[in-house]
């Protein structure tokens, strides 16, 4: 069969037609994370024909990964998990132009990836990625699709971009939704996941993406849906007009340090024997109220592993009326 009846079966669509696969083919998508939603993410727009796909991401393939990570095979454990996507999806679709970055996405990287992004997908499984890819896609008015799965549980939803071309109202940030994280978290390590509900979440990303691209009506930004595979149910609402909080920390990147910053690494000895920098000091987050001692215009800057104790350390300090508070992720 000829290679231009490949998207003849979408193009059908009067939602899409000619018109459309012209959009999808020129469209610029950065894919952040090439792992559970990011599989059958990659695999539904390289199959529609995104024209420019850009993958970010740091981890290789590990065995525990396959039963939910279809573009892998036992050959790639071991492997870059963007570059053994990248190289898979060229099979499936050689038009697509696949631009990989084996690194992890922060706050010194963010605008490098995603500036030339028509949309973001938040496919990482990060608190930190997603607060930060959602921070810059706010500020840009850059549509940031977003999904999150555990168990047989899951949410997708469209974020931050401008929700009709030549006008400033946008979609509300990932902030507007959830302005805190939980007290404590678990992940697919911890908690477990189905395979199929992480297909599920991706392959809705994917969609919700090209319904971006395409400026569908109504516009999947500002909307949120939600799965539970378990129970069979599903629920969706509008978030439109949800206000954006009043932050008093973020994400920073090491870069951003500062020598006159108060550097407080909230790992324990057991997760690493080296501090974050020289100068920082060790706290365990059950001892965080009893930093009284900082001046008030010091800004203080938080780490963990995955941002949540530093958040929620924050949380505490400002209760106290630290306002110039920072966080650093380090993965």
């Amino acid at each position: 069969m000829s290679e231009d009846n490949r998207y003849i079966r979408q193009q059908i669509l009067s939602e899409i037609g000619l018109s459309g696969q012209d959009k999808l083919s020129n469209a610029k998508v950065v894919v952040i994370g090439a792992g559970g939603l990011g599989c059958p993410v990659l695999s539904y727009l390289v199959g529609a024909g995104i024209g420019n796909i850009t993958i970010v991401d740091p981890d290789v393939v590990e065995v525990t990964n396959l039963h939910r990570q279809p573009l892998y095979t036992m050959t790639d454990i071991g492997n870059s998990k963007a570059q053994s996507a990248a190289k898979a999806l060229a099979k499936y679709n050689p038009q697509v132009s696949i631009t990989t970055h084996v690194a992890r996405l922060d706050p010194s990287n963010v605008d490098n990836y995603c500036s030339d992004a028509d949309v973001v997908i938040d496919a990482a499984d990060s608190f930190a990625v997603t607060y930060t890819l959602s921070d810059y896609c706010f500020e840009n008015k850059k549509a940031l699709i977003s999904a999150s799965v555990l168990g047989f549980k899951g949410y997708v939803a469209g974020f931050c971009g401008a929700l009709k071309d030549g006008q400033v109202t946008q979609a509300p940030s990932i902030r507007a939704v959830f302005p805190n994280l939980p007290a404590s978290a678990q992940n697919c390590s911890t908690a477990g996941v189905s395979g199929p509900a992480v297909g599920v979440l991706g392959s809705l990303q994917a969609q919700l993406a090209m319904n971006a691209i395409l400026k569908l009506d109504p516009s999947p930004l500002g909307r949120m849906l939600n799965l539970d595979l378990y129970q069979l149910t599903t629920s969706t609402f509008s978030f439109l007009g949800a206000p954006e909080p009043v932050t008093n920390f973020s994400f920073i990147s090491l870069n951003d340090i500062s020598y006159q910053d108060s550097i407080i690494d909230l790992r324990s000895i057991e997760e690493t024997a080296k501090m974050i920098t020289p100068t920082a000091i060790r706290v365990d987050i059950s001892n965080i109220e009893n930093l009284t001692n900082r001046p008030a215009e010091q800004r203080i800057v938080l780490c963990c592993k995955s941002g949540l104790r530093a958040w929620n350390a924050g949380l505490t300090l400002q209760s106290q009326g630290h306002k110039n508070i920072a966080l650093i992720a380090v993965g």
